[in-house]
């Protein structure tokens, strides 16, 4: 169950990942996705509900989450969208070459 507490580090992180999407850096973008990711686990093995009051925060708190996972996707899906394409397309190059590589000689 994600606490009120847990709700608000894993907002940390997820205000940190906005401000690494905007600034194009995905190195940090990665490490502090992992760190969201393991608390994300964390939260689902503990068992427990939210304090008597607490269930309004925990709400806005996820709905803040969900708004800075929306701006990170639209920072980081142009850049995921272009790694693919320039992978695909050196792999295209690469079994080209292993096919025909040959006949130039």
């Amino acid at each position: 169950m994600l606490s009120l507490e847990n709700s608000r580090r894993l907002l940390a992180i997820y205000q940190a990942m906005a401000d690494a999407a905007r600034a194009n850096d995905w190195d940090r973008l990665g490490e502090l996705g992992r760190q969201g990711d393991e608390l994300r686990r964390q939260a689902a093995a503990s068992q427990g509900t939210p304090a008597p009051g607490e269930e309004v925060d925990l709400a806005a708190t996820i709905r803040r989450i969900l708004e800075l996972d929306g701006e990170i996707r639209t920072h980081a899906e142009p850049a995921y969208e272009s790694t693919r394409k320039l992978l695909s397309g050196a792999v295209q190059h690469r079994n080209v070459r292993n096919a025909y590589g040959s006949l130039g000689g």
